[in-house]
Order: C-alpha cells, then sequence, then structure tokens
C-alpha cells in the first residue's frame, strides 16, 4: 500500500455538511477497500489566484490516508464527476513530511535572526553575484569538436 494525499479544493457556497459528506464518502471508499485514514485536515477558506467555475474564493481540505492505487482511481473519479469539487490534487505522500496550512498570521509574525548572521542588506552585493562571467573577448566554452582539436592558429584551413 502507498500512502497519498489529496488537497481538495471545494464550493464555498456549498453547505459545510456537503463538504463533511465529499469527505466522508472518500473517507468510506479507503476504509471500504481495505485502506488505512491518517488524517483530514480543514485548511478553510481561502481567495484564489484566479476564479474557477465563477468563484472567488474555495475551501481548501487535505486529506492523508494508505492505499492501492486502484482505490487512488477511484476515489479520483468520485471527484471528478462531483459539482462541489472545483479541483482536486491527488499525490504520493512523502514519509516524514508534514503538510500543514498556510496560516494568515504567520505572514504577520516576525522571524527572529540570529546574531552572528548578518543581514541580508548588510551582506556586500558582489557577494550575491554569480562565480561564473562572461568575457566578450574570451572563446565560448561550447565551441565544436573540430575546432577544440586543432591547435591554436590553425583552424584546418591554410592561411597564405
Amino acid at each position: 500500500m502507498t500512502t497519498y494525499e489529496i488537497l481538495l479544493l471545494l464550493d464555498p457556497e456549498q453547505a459545510e455538511a456537503r463538504q463533511d459528506d465529499i469527505v466522508a464518502r472518500a473517507r468510506d471508499l479507503v476504509e471500504k477497500n481495505g485502506g488505512a485514514w491518517h488524517s483530514h485536515d480543514a485548511w478553510g477558506r481561502r481567495r484564489l489566484a484566479y476564479p474557477i467555475a465563477h468563484k472567488e474564493e474555495g475551501v481548501y481540505h487535505l486529506v492523508v490516508f494508505d492505499a492501492e492505487a486502484a482505490t487512488l482511481d477511484e476515489i479520483s473519479r468520485v471527484l471528478k464527476i462531483d459539482d462541489a469539487v472545483l479541483r482536486h490534487l491527488a499525490t504520493r505522500h512523502i514519509a516524514g513530511s508534514r503538510t500543514s496550512a498556510p496560516r494568515d498570521d504567520a505572514a504577520a509574525a516576525p522571524v527572529a535572526v540570529p546574531a552572528e548572521t548578518p543581514a541580508p542588506e548588510a551582506a556586500a552585493p558582489e557577494a550575491a553575484a554569480p562565480e561564473t562571467t562572461v568575457s566578450d573577448e574570451a572563446e565560448p566554452e561550447y565551441a565544436a569538436a573540430e575546432e577544440e582539436s586543432a591547435p591554436e592558429g590553425q583552424s584546418g584551413e591554410e592561411e597564405e
């Protein structure tokens, strides 16, 4: 069995009971087919980057479960035909990873910078520049093989 996670984007105009029914149906499919349900995290209502089905907002739910590939296919099929599901994305869950909801208050909280690390503004601008620089006079590194094999001053053509 493989551990999967599905991020659901549900229609915000649907009642909360309807949203719970969708998650419950997915859970029933997992458990009916011998899988194990791990977690359900309701992320809540979020503003969308672009409208989907003329909706500016959506309600996100993240579910994590163990199942066979056929069970995942069945869950995806059921989610595709449900009008209350705007989008869904099923991926393999990486062991040890923890996916949590993006929180609005996390962006507002200041981040403490350790004293021994210099602030990014204090760093020299040259330090951020890449080590490789391009010279107008230098030959390109991607020269053709026959040019590389010929000694300097000889390019295969005789000079007069």
